[in-house]
C-alpha cells in the first residue's frame, strides 16, 4: 500500500525527514511555500524544493545524499588545460539572475525545466538577503556568460541548486571556483543533492542521510566571513 505525503499550509512546520519516501526517493512533502522563512528553515533540515509549476511545491530529502567534500575534487588533466589556457573570466555574485536562467533554460537532452517564475523569485530574494550566491564563468574574449552555479550558504554547507554550461568545461571551471571559495571561507561539504555520473566524475560521493543531517547540525551555527564570497579574476589562480 502506498504512504501519502503531508500536505504544508500556511504556518505548518516540516514533517520528521525519516517520514520520507523511499519511492520517489526522498519526496517528503508538498504544499507550503517559498518563502525565505520556509526555503531557510528547509535547508537547515536538509529539505529542498524540487517541482515544476503549476503543480504545488514539493520537498525532498533523499537517501542517500550526494555531497562533495572540498579536499575531493577530482580535476581531470583537461579541466587543468582549460583552466591554465585563461579562455574564461571569474566573478562572484555578478550575474545571479543571469545564471539562474542560464540553469532554467531547455538543455540539450529535454525541454523540461523544474525553475518556473516562482523559484526564481524566491532565490532571487535569497541572494538580496545574501544567503544564495552564485559563481559566473565569462568568456574571456568576448564577455559573454559561459556558465555558471549557484546555491545557497548555510552555516558550513553550500547547498548546490544547479549549473549551466554554454561552453565545454564552463560549468566545471564554475564547481572549480566555487571549490576554491568555501576552502577559503572553512565550508565542510558542497550538497550536491542527488549524485549523477557527471558529479561523481567530479569527486562527488554518496553518504546516508543520517550522516548528513548530523554533519549539517553540526555546521549550523558556523559563521563565515563576508570577504569569503570573492575570486580571483583568472582560472589560472584557482590550480
Amino acid at each position: 500500500m502506498s504512504r501519502r505525503i503531508p500536505f504544508l499550509y500556511p504556518g505548518d512546520e516540516f514533517p520528521p525527514t525519516g517520514g520520507a519516501l523511499e519511492h520517489p526517493n526522498g519526496l517528503l512533502a508538498a504544499g507550503g511555500d517559498l518563502s525565505p522563512e520556509r526555503l531557510l528553515s528547509g535547508y537547515r533540515q536538509g529539505i529542498f524544493p524540487w517541482y515544476e509549476e503549476p503543480q504545488p511545491p514539493l520537498w525532498w530529502t533523499p537517501n542517500p545524499r550526494s555531497v562533495l567534500f572540498p579536499d575531493e575534487l577530482h580535476v581531470s588533466r583537461s579541466l587543468r588545460r582549460a583552466l591554465k589556457r585563461e579562455t574564461f573570466t571569474l566573478g562572484v555574485d555578478t550575474a545571479f539572475s543571469r545564471v539562474m536562467r542560464g540553469c532554467a533554460a531547455p538543455r540539450a537532452d529535454s525541454d523540461d525545466t523544474w525553475i518556473g517564475r516562482e523559484m526564481l523569485a524566491a532565490y532571487i530574494e535569497l541572494h538580496r538577503q545574501g544567503y544564495a550566491h552564485s559563481i559566473e564563468v565569462f568568456d574571456a574574449e568576448t564577455s559573454e556568460l559561459a556558465g555558471g552555479l549557484y546555491g545557497v550558504a548555510l552555516g558550513g554547507i553550500f547547498f548546490g541548486e544547479s549549473m549551466f554550461s554554454r561552453r565545454t568545461d564552463a560549468s566545471k571551471v564554475a564547481l572549480v571556483a566555487l571549490v576554491h571559495i568555501i576552502k577559503r571561507g572553512g565550508f565542510k561539504l558542497i550538497d550536491c543533492q542527488v549524485g549523477n555520473p557527471h558529479l561523481a566524475s567530479l569527486g562527488a560521493r554518496d553518504i546516508d542521510r543520517l550522516d548528513f543531517e548530523a554533519r549539517l547540525a553540526q555546521t549550523m551555527d558556523m559563521e563565515t566571513e563576508p570577504d569569503t564570497w570573492s575570486l580571483p579574476g583568472t582560472c589560472g589562480e584557482l590550480l
